[in-house]
């Protein structure tokens, strides 16, 4: 087990504390309510890297959807998704080696997965390939130029100025995030153009682009949140797999 898998076991409880089960104003307001209206009309749907699940559990409720499955790397993860239940399937593996035949799904989801995957290219290439043509793949990542490592509001009482700096962002860094005292997580930051042209390389195209600004129930957290306003936290993608492969 590298260092990563090792970390994602041990704070397994801070993602599921946090996040899941209505803790976080982001997932309530703004990310499970934009992956809701992208799969309208799907009938098998995948989560990869799901976590404990709540993102596959929420596309099973939707009348469409037939079968829902979630997989992900993390044992930790995988217990609390079982024991939550929601009527589907969930397993482990890891995204670039995903236990299905081709063309098994209609959707797929990553959401806040891919900056924590090494083997990005391959992971695209499973997604394509477990898709059937027209089938969707939706994509949520935190913003890879306006949450660049290093990125932040800075406010110069010198020199009378307000702005939001902006990190390396051509760097592909990867680096261990500490997000709270004392928990941390792996994280890999890369280009937007390292993500979309790896789908293009997979036939999956761009239909939709999101860049929403973070939603009341995140501002209301701090003061200070309200400075950041109109920088969104979040990219959301869909892309569609082609009838036929690129050449």
């Amino acid at each position: 087990m590298n260092e990563g898998r090792e970390l994602w076991e041990a704070n397994a409880g801070w993602w599921q504390e946090g996040f899941t089960e209505g803790a976080d104003a982001e997932y309530v307001e703004q990310i499970l309510p934009w992956i809701a209206s992208q799969l309208r009309g799907a009938t098998r749907v995948l989560d990869v890297g799901c976590g404990e699940g709540q993102v596959t559990r929420m596309a099973k409720r939707f009348r469409t959807v037939r079968f829902a499955a979630g997989v992900d790397p993390t044992w930790a993860q995988l217990e609390v998704a079982r024991s939550r239940r929601g009527g589907v399937v969930f397993g482990r593996a890891e995204a670039a080696a995903l236990p299905f035949a081709n063309g098994s799904f209609d959707a797929a989801v990553a959401c806040l997965v891919f900056e924590h995957i090494e083997d990005v290219d391959t992971a695209i290439a499973e997604v394509s390939r477990i898709l059937v043509p027209g089938g969707r793949f939706l994509f949520l990542l935190n913003h890879p130029l306006l949450q660049t490592p290093g990125s932040g509001w800075i406010d110069d009482t010198i020199l009378d100025e307000q702005y939001w700096r902006i990190g390396p962002y051509l760097v592909e860094d990867h680096s261990f995030e500490e997000v709270e005292k004392g928990v941390f997580i792996p994280f890999i930051h890369r280009p937007l153009s390292r993500y979309l042209n790896a789908m293009a390389a997979n036939g999956l195209y761009l239909t939709r682009m999101d860049e929403p600004a973070p939603p009341p129930g995140f501002l209301a957290r701090a003061p200070e949140y309200l400075d950041a306003a109109t920088v969104p936290r979040l990219l959301a993608l869909r892309t569609e797999k082609l009838v036929a492969a690129p050449a």
